[in-house]
Protein backbone atom coordinates (compact mmCIF):
# COMPACT_ATOMS: atom_id res chain seq x y z
CA UNK A 1 0.00 0.00 0.00
CA UNK A 2 1.24 3.20 -1.06
CA UNK A 3 1.53 5.97 1.20
CA UNK A 4 -0.16 9.14 0.58
CA UNK A 5 1.52 12.50 2.04
CA UNK A 6 -1.10 14.50 4.02
CA UNK A 7 -0.82 18.01 5.43
CA UNK A 8 -1.01 16.13 8.88
CA UNK A 9 2.08 15.15 10.58
CA UNK A 10 -0.31 12.91 12.87
CA UNK A 11 -1.94 11.39 10.23
CA UNK A 12 0.90 10.67 8.59
CA UNK A 13 2.81 9.26 11.43
CA UNK A 14 0.27 7.16 12.63
CA UNK A 15 -0.25 6.01 8.79
CA UNK A 16 3.54 4.69 8.71
CA UNK A 17 3.11 3.09 12.39
CA UNK A 18 0.63 1.12 10.56
CA UNK A 19 2.01 0.09 8.11
CA UNK A 20 5.04 -0.78 10.00
CA UNK A 21 2.85 -3.05 12.42
CA UNK A 22 1.25 -4.82 9.00
CA UNK A 23 4.87 -5.80 8.10
CA UNK A 24 5.53 -7.06 11.32
CA UNK A 25 2.72 -8.97 11.51
CA UNK A 26 2.99 -10.30 7.56
CA UNK A 27 6.54 -11.67 8.73
CA UNK A 28 5.36 -13.11 11.70
CA UNK A 29 2.19 -14.96 10.32
CA UNK A 30 4.83 -16.46 7.43
CA UNK A 31 7.13 -17.76 10.12
CA UNK A 32 6.20 -21.24 11.60
CA UNK A 33 5.75 -21.51 15.44
CA UNK A 34 9.09 -23.22 16.07
CA UNK A 35 10.85 -20.28 13.73
CA UNK A 36 9.67 -17.84 16.37
CA UNK A 37 11.74 -18.81 19.25
CA UNK A 38 14.53 -20.41 17.48
CA UNK A 39 18.21 -19.02 17.60
CA UNK A 40 20.61 -18.30 14.51
CA UNK A 41 23.34 -18.38 17.24
CA UNK A 42 24.04 -17.59 20.87
CA UNK A 43 24.95 -14.27 19.92
CA UNK A 44 21.07 -13.50 18.44
CA UNK A 45 18.06 -12.93 19.55
CA UNK A 46 14.93 -14.79 18.51
CA UNK A 47 11.59 -13.49 16.78
CA UNK A 48 9.69 -13.53 20.51
CA UNK A 49 12.55 -11.82 22.67
CA UNK A 50 12.71 -9.21 19.82
CA UNK A 51 8.62 -9.25 19.68
CA UNK A 52 8.99 -8.63 23.78
CA UNK A 53 11.61 -6.00 23.57
CA UNK A 54 9.87 -3.69 20.73
CA UNK A 55 7.13 -3.84 23.49
CA UNK A 56 8.78 -2.71 26.09
CA UNK A 57 10.19 0.10 23.93
CA UNK A 58 6.89 0.83 23.29
CA UNK A 59 4.89 0.69 26.41
CA UNK A 60 7.72 2.74 28.10
CA UNK A 61 7.54 5.38 25.33
CA UNK A 62 4.30 5.45 24.51
CA UNK A 63 2.19 5.41 27.50
CA UNK A 64 1.51 8.91 28.82
CA UNK A 65 2.62 10.62 25.49
CA UNK A 66 3.56 14.00 26.02
CA UNK A 67 2.79 13.83 29.96
CA UNK A 68 5.82 12.45 30.90
CA UNK A 69 8.86 12.27 28.97
CA UNK A 70 11.35 9.34 27.20
CA UNK A 71 11.94 6.29 29.24
CA UNK A 72 9.85 5.57 32.32
CA UNK A 73 11.26 4.20 35.37
CA UNK A 74 9.59 1.20 35.53
CA UNK A 75 11.18 -0.27 32.46
CA UNK A 76 13.43 -3.27 32.99
CA UNK A 77 15.07 -3.23 29.98
CA UNK A 78 17.55 -5.84 30.32
CA UNK A 79 14.84 -8.13 31.31
CA UNK A 80 13.48 -8.09 27.78
CA UNK A 81 16.05 -10.92 26.71
CA UNK A 82 14.87 -12.98 29.52
CA UNK A 83 12.14 -15.31 29.10
CA UNK A 84 10.90 -14.68 25.95
CA UNK A 85 7.22 -15.76 25.26
CA UNK A 86 7.04 -19.21 24.49
CA UNK A 87 4.01 -19.25 22.17
CA UNK A 88 2.54 -17.61 19.14
CA UNK A 89 -0.38 -16.37 21.22
CA UNK A 90 1.90 -15.36 23.77
CA UNK A 91 4.27 -13.34 21.11
CA UNK A 92 1.17 -11.79 19.21
CA UNK A 93 -0.25 -10.38 22.76
CA UNK A 94 2.73 -8.16 23.44
CA UNK A 95 2.93 -7.49 19.73
CA UNK A 96 -0.73 -6.41 19.89
CA UNK A 97 -0.33 -4.01 23.75
CA UNK A 98 2.78 -2.64 22.89
CA UNK A 99 1.26 -1.79 19.39
CA UNK A 100 -1.89 -0.27 21.11
CA UNK A 101 0.19 2.07 23.40
CA UNK A 102 1.43 3.79 20.02
CA UNK A 103 -1.94 4.08 18.18
CA UNK A 104 -4.09 5.22 20.84
CA UNK A 105 -3.39 8.37 19.36
CA UNK A 106 -5.54 7.41 16.50
CA UNK A 107 -8.87 8.67 15.90
CA UNK A 108 -10.18 6.05 13.52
Amino acid sequence: MAHERTDSYLKDSISLFKYYKRLGENAIAQCPDTGLVALLDQESNSIATIVKHLWGNMISRWTDFLTTDGEKPTRNRDAEFDNPPKTRAEILDLWDAGWKSVLQLSKD
